[in-house]
């Protein structure tokens, strides 16, 4: 669901109530996105994708894994 800044400002309370996981709601201002609304989740829920772009592999070789040989 996308909205404008002006309509979330005046319906926050139905928006709030209305969202349930899995919903978000897209503000936007002059017809582009700035914020969106996301239903809090329950802590310890995993979330597809939440990890997305933080592991970088710098090598592609397993040479580097036998400083940590001992402990596997």
């Amino acid at each position: 669901m996308t909205v404008t800044l002006q309509e979330a400002q005046s319906q926050l309370p139905e928006l709030l109530a209305s969202l349930t996981p899995g919903d978000e709601v897209v503000i936007t201002r002059d017809g582009k996105p700035v914020a969106r609304l996301t239903p809090e989740l329950p802590i310890g829920v995993p979330i597809p994708g939440r990890g997305k772009g933080k592991l970088t592999i710098i090598s592609d070789d397993d040479e580097h894994l036998n400083d940590f040989a001992e402990y596997m």
